[in-house]
């Protein structure tokens, strides 16, 4: 007789359907999931102790993930940022939290056990190797690293110090993008041929005029390490990321969410591709923005898989006549429109689009479709390969604290989808050919590109000045 708080076989089917019918997933991916959750469940302590931890850089990304993704796995219990507009607000949304201006500080405390970083991309190394270093485990957000070597510089840190950093990609917590990686993975497209992975234009404004710095504004320490600017507004909170000095666009805004997929659905999720061909695509305005409002990209592998990346308008019909599209691209959304004519009337947007000899997959969020039904439908193999199963990214992350079990994006994959970005932005920056070994993780024969693996330090910060 099963216990009446063990879900039977045949309620988890009945789930499955129920399931199946309000999500659009497949049935048999939907039922092996809530099977081997089953199966694997361990009855939960009487008393389940939350975990103490500090935000750090309280924007909107910060206080979303602590409130609506981690309110039922932690307390806030520390609330850090320069800007004192964000810690007003933060600090009002998680009650009792204290509030600090200085990361240094705030992980000094031992009663905090974790940390969230939500800051500016470049802030996101340093604060978490200090972090690392003083026993407390992170979960950073994405894109990991602003520079190559930030990488690599982190991810020995991590196994120096043992400690837990879960990479903020979440879309690997995401049933849609996980079924899409799994049956790319075992083959369902036939040998895999071309992936898409299409993302939002960027911004393109300026020029902007000098301000006087706002009060409450630590703008010496917002810069951190990077070139010293006089303040415009523009330059800070969203608007950050179209500035290259702190960050490279939408190549890492969403690109390292995408590419982290592609990456995963090849099994290349700590490797990297073999070449990079690149443009950026409308120029930065004298005393504006910095980074490419647009751009296309070309990765290749070692398997033979043609990656492209593009940044298109999200507002305007895909692709259309878009000339941010290659012939090949263009003649191959055509040959889809024969074969699925709906497909380019939803569109192609802000997705992984996978292609191989026995047709397409096509993933966003909310969303994954097919070039026909059944390759979706039918169900994997017992014997196929399942990826790693988490429905919930910061529950992962605060399960991996307790248990020290390694989350489903460490640094060393963290750091292979930031610097499939940045390799990328070099590219379109150099606007050549580049070739690359992913094990030595330097460029061939290319000493202006191999430069910029890494970025000045604005003293006094540095990989051991924190």
């Amino acid at each position: 007789m099963p216990n009446r708080a063990t879900p039977t076989r045949r309620h988890l089917i009945q789930s499955a359907a129920a399931l199946a019918a309000a999500t659009g997933l497949p049935e048999w991916f939907l039922r092996r999931d809530l099977l081997e959750a089953a199966e694997t469940a361990t009855p939960a302590p009487t008393t389940q102790p939350r975990l103490p931890i500090a935000l750090i850089g309280c924007g909107g990304r910060g206080q979303y993930v602590c409130e609506k993704d981690g309110g039922k796995h932690f307390d806030v219990v520390a609330v850090c940022d320069v800007d004192a507009r964000n810690t007003k607000t933060a600090a009002a949304k998680f009650k009792g939290a204290e509030v600090y201006t200085d990361f240094r500080k705030v992980i000094e405390r031992k009663d905090i056990k974790a940390v969230v970083n939500a800051t500016p991309d470049h802030w996101h190394t340093l604060i978490n190797m200090h972090a690392l270093r003083q026993g407390k485990d992170v979960y950073g957000e994405k894109p990991l690293t602003l520079t190559i070597e930030e990488g690599q510089k982190l991810i020995q840190v991590a196994k120096q110090t043992n400690g837990i950093l879960q990479t903020g990609s979440q879309q690997r917590s995401d049933k849609n993008f996980r079924l899409a990686a799994e049956l790319v993975r075992n083959g369902r497209l036939g040998k895999l041929t071309h992936i898409s992975t299409i993302v939002p234009t960027g911004a393109q404004a300026g020029p902007f005029k000098t301000q006087e710095i706002p009060q409450g504004l630590d703008w010496e320490m917002w810069q951190g390490q990077t070139e010293r600017h006089d303040f415009v507004r523009e330059r800070i909170h969203g608007l950050f990321r179209w500035w290259w000095d702190y960050s490279e666009g939408t190549i890492t805004d969403w690109g390292a969410h995408h590419h982290d997929i592609a990456l995963w659905a090849m099994g290349l999720d700590r490797s990297g591709p073999i070449s990079i061909e690149g443009r950026g695509i409308g120029d930065p305005v004298k005393g504006g923005f910095t980074t490419f409002p647009s751009f296309h990209i070309d990765y290749q592998y070692a398997n033979g898989v043609i990656h492209s990346s593009t940044a298109i308008p999200q507002t305007t019909a895909p692709f259309a006549t878009d000339q941010l599209l290659s012939e090949a691209e263009r003649a191959a959304l055509k040959e889809q429109s024969k074969k699925n004519p709906k497909v380019p009337d939803k569109g192609w947007r802000n997705g992984v689009r996978f292609e191989g000899p026995e047709g397409w997959i096509y993933v966003t969020r909310g969303r994954i479709e097919a070039s026909r039904p059944e390759l979706l439908a039918d169900p994997l193999p017992d014997s196929a390969v399942h990826l790693y199963h988490s429905d919930d990214h910061v529950g992962n992350f605060v399960h991996s604290v307790k248990t020290r079990e390694e989350p489903i994006c460490p640094p060393e994959i963290g750091h292979r989808s930031a610097s499939h970005c940045h390799l990328g932005a070099i590219a379109c920056r150099l606007d050549r050919k580049l070739f690359w070994d992913p094990e030595a993780e330097e460029f061939k024969n290319d000493e202006a590109a191999n430069t910029m693996r890494s970025r000045p330090m604005h003293e006094p910060w540095g990989y051991e000045k924190v």
